[in-house]
């Protein structure tokens, strides 16, 4: 098996799909890996380790696609202004591709449909499902941790005070309030990033098993007022909420929110826009100076006024909605993910071939094209809906 890994392409992308220790992983089961020339820099690998750990380095990426069966990305094919061509229209029938598609977002569309014109088999890692057997190659957990790890830490930098609380000759200066709307993945990592940092720490999310995760991290639970059998949908994930109990939520956290210095947003329906937790007219009363980290920013963002990709002043509080945050933090991320891909490709690697069971839950997850049509039923219906 050949495995193309190209460097990415998307603005202030960092990291990359191998490092020098996968790499070795990946040789040691007889599989050849070609490295684009510079691929690693981001994230502080560097060309003369991969070729030590046994990669081909390739200067031409359209090389590398040529000879590639499988090309590994972190982040969707996009056009490549350098080749002034798509990175689909460099891939070939029968390729597998394994990144983070996000094929259900409407701007990737026209990008899913291209891959299975050109006979592409996309397998897309947000789709891995999170079953026991499958929690090695689940990058999308992963990535999450990063974000509400750097979350936080993104949320000190622009803070105008200390998150501990602070002694000194002149008196005590309190800690900082801090409180993580969503305790997934990314809140909880952002719920003890924060209490590692000194802050006193208020959690929110609409599922009690959500909310004693967080309990047990340390922090003060703020109870939504959302009975259970309303909030928790397939899976343990949260549901979209009726109009009226999103009003109803949005109300029992008004007083908490207003009072807090730091506000961290990683509320989450699969599949579905992200819900606004906080309006702008909630906003206006916040403390000012506080700030709003909205992780959720992929998905349309859990506060009312978060511009995508920017971190602005609005009713002098910092509201940023930085997109990527796992990319802030490259090495780690990096590391992370080639470990999650790498496991991946080992469990459908047969004999040296990619094989592809459909009874299997973990490919039938995250296979989108097939190398002939569009095969992903959540993909099928968003672009009906659309």
């Amino acid at each position: 098996m050949i495995i193309g890994v190209p460097k990415e392409i998307m603005h202030e992308e960092n990291r990359v799909a191998v490092t020098p220790d996968t790499v070795k992983k990946f040789v040691s089961d007889g599989v050849t890996i070609l490295v684009e020339c510079g691929a690693g820099l981001g994230s502080h690998f560097a060309d003369e380790d991969y070729r030590k750990a046994g990669a081909v380095l390739v200067e031409d990426v359209e090389e590398l696609y040529d000879k590639s069966e499988v090309i590994m990305k972190v982040k969707e094919p996009l056009f490549n202004q350098q080749k002034n061509k798509h990175e689909i229209d460099m891939m070939h029938k029968g390729q597998y591709l394994i990144t983070f598609i996000h094929p259900a977002s409407k701007a990737n569309h026209e990008m899913v449909k291209n891959m299975a014109s050109k006979g592409v088999i996309g397998l897309t890692l947000d789709g891995v499902p999170r079953i026991s057997r499958a929690q090695k190659m689940d990058a999308l957990t992963s990535m999450s941790t990063c974000a509400g790890y750097k979350s936080v830490i993104m949320a000190t930098e622009s803070l105008s005070k200390f998150i501990p609380q602070i002694f000194c000759a002149v008196g005590m200066i309190k800690p900082a309030n801090v409180l993580v709307v969503g305790a997934g993945v990314a809140g909880l990592q952002a719920i003890a990033t924060a209490k590692r940092l000194g802050a006193v720490v208020y959690a929110a999310d609409i599922r009690p098993d959500a909310c004693e995760q967080a309990k047990s991290l340390g922090a003060k639970i703020i109870d939504t007022g959302v009975p259970a059998e309303i909030a928790i949908g397939k899976g343990g994930y949260a549901n979209k909420l009726p109009n009226e109990w999103l009003l109803k939520e949005r109300e029992n956290l008004k007083d908490t929110i207003i009072n807090m210095d730091v506000i961290i947003l990683s509320a989450l329906i699969p599949g579905k826009v992200a819900p606004i937790i906080i309006t702008e007219d909630v906003v206006k009363e916040m403390k000012s100076g506080s700030v709003i980290v909205d992780i959720s920013i992929d998905q349309g963002g859990n506060c009312e006024i978060t511009s995508p990709g920017e971190i602005e002043v609005k009713h002098s509080v910092t509201i940023q909605g930085i997109k990527n945050i796992p990319g802030q933090l490259p090495t780690s991320s990096t590391w992370m993910f080639a470990n999650n891909i790498y496991n991946l490709v080992k469990y459908l690697n047969k004999d040296g071939k990619i094989e592809l069971d459909l009874n299997d839950e973990i490919v039938s997850s995250i296979l989108v094209t097939d190398g002939e049509k569009i095969v992903h039923e959540g993909v099928k219906e968003a672009m009906v809906l659309v």
